[in-house]
């Protein structure tokens, strides 16, 4: 529902108050054209916001939700190609899809808690929280958690998620409580603080056998469903960070390259001269400075996390050596750096003399990149984002260069040599400005 939050503000629904319904992914296999999490919403006067699979579905959809506000429940509706029925409601593309469709009205728990958040900035750190299970119809629970900042959520002690999980109809004291919460805990904030989407299992917090709640009076004797509480999350934080260190060609082919992924990239070297050069505008930021004590300066300062994605470029071991020593210190999703094969095994005894030690040094992606026969800048660039993809999606269909053998470069067909721009000559001013290597 996230893909929502930028329109919302603007519909005229939302604005009125008016009845609404939410359909959602909440799974999805094979090629399918949105992801889990992508959400419509369809008014009671048949106004819709969104699309989830750009046309496909939708009709059915938009029935399935006018019938959900019609009678109050919720539905799980399935859509899938169909070779037997050619005029079956599917997906061309042959991909199938899970679709949960909930009422949604304007009250302070439904579009109301939504509201504030809408048409803000799309960088924003924000997560919402939705109950998906059948006990999700129950009128006395909130449609939606929002979460103004998922990194810091800390479920074990957030009221609403324990409305939200129906806790407070149940008569279970304070340690049954907060073990249920605990329980949510361990599955939830992985997702939040990841900034990813997905679904969230729990088993009824009172056990397989019921225990006793309490009725609408406060009556004992009700028995509560067993079955699994399913919960909904997503969401967003700001970009990750992309390090890009080393002001040379490749950096200059990887930045843009970088940026079509969604990283915030910065552009690092220590060299004024080479870093201020206007081909590297494309970074969100240029930082001009000894590497390594740039990558501590930023750790220092929080600004490095477990998604943050180092790229080292530099091919000079006075570089190399401190920056990836510091940096495979670090929490972060990946180090990766340039070389040839032999430079990689100086690199390597240079860290291990500096005291890094060999399981740190399994982290490192040296030779960085995929081995797709790369040779120019822009193709190494194509190769190191390969393997970025590959090592966030677990993918394992292209071998890492640095799980390979045999010369990096290889001439093409014809064994002729490709044309490589090269960092172009410094004048005398520019030369001037070079650091002293002290």
């Amino acid at each position: 529902m996230l893909n929502l939050m930028p329109s919302l503000a603007g519909w005229r629904p939302a604005a009125s108050g008016e009845r609404c319904a939410v359909a959602t992914i909440i799974t999805a296999s094979g090629s399918v054209p949105r992801p889990p999490g992508t959400s419509m919403l369809v008014s009671e006067s048949g106004e819709i916001l969104g699309s989830l699979s750009g046309g496909c579905v939708e009709g059915a959809v938009v029935a399935s939700a006018l019938e959900v506000m019609a009678d109050g429940g919720t539905r799980l509706e399935a859509f899938g190609f169909s070779s037997e029925d050619a005029f079956a409601v599917g997906l061309t593309c042959g991909g199938e899809l899970e679709v949960h469709i909930q009422p949604l009205d304007g009250s302070a728990a439904g579009l109301g808690a939504l509201r504030k958040f809408a048409g803000g900035d799309p960088e924003r750190p924000l997560a919402l929280i939705r109950r998906i299970d059948a006990g999700s119809g129950k009128t006395e629970l909130p449609a939606v958690v929002v979460v103004p900042d998922p990194g810091s959520f800390r479920a074990a002690e957030s009221a609403e998620l324990a409305s939200l999980l129906g806790l407070d109809a149940l008569n279970l004291d304070a340690e049954a409580w907060r073990e249920a919460l605990l329980a949510a805990a361990a599955q939830l904030e992985p997702l939040l603080r990841g900034g990813r989407t997905g679904l969230v299992r729990l088993a009824p917090a009172q056990g397989c056998s019921g225990v006793p709640a309490r009725g609408a009076q406060g009556t004992e004797g009700v028995v509560q469903p067993t079955e699994p509480v399913t919960l909904l999350v997503e969401s967003r934080l700001p970009q990750a960070r992309l390090l890009v260190f080393g002001a040379n060609d490749f950096g200059a082919a990887l930045v843009p390259a970088a940026k079509l992924l969604g990283y915030r990239v910065t552009l690092c070297d220590a060299r004024p001269a080479f870093s201020a050069q206007e081909r590297f505008a494309a970074a969100d930021e240029v930082a001009t400075g000894w590497p390594h004590r740039y990558l501590a300066a930023e750790a220092a300062a929080g600004r490095i996390d477990s998604r943050t994605v180092i790229c080292v470029l530099t091919h000079d071991p006075k570089f190399d050596i401190p920056l990836l020593q510091e940096a495979l210190e670090l929490d972060i999703a990946f180090v990766g750096a340039m070389g040839s094969r032999r430079s990689h095994r100086q690199r390597i005894d240079g860290l291990l003399e500096a005291g890094v030690a060999p399981e740190r040094l399994a982290r490192l992606h040296s030779p960085i990149g995929l081995d797709l026969g790369a040779v120019t800048p822009a193709e190494v660039a194509v190769s190191i984002t390969a393997e970025l993809i590959a090592a966030r999606t677990g993918a394992a269909a292209c071998i890492p260069l640095r799980d390979g053998s045999g010369p990096i470069h290889s001439l093409p067909a014809g064994g002729t040599e490709p044309a490589i721009s090269h960092q172009p000559a410094l004048n005398k001013e520019q030369a001037s400005q070079e650091i002293a290597w002290t």
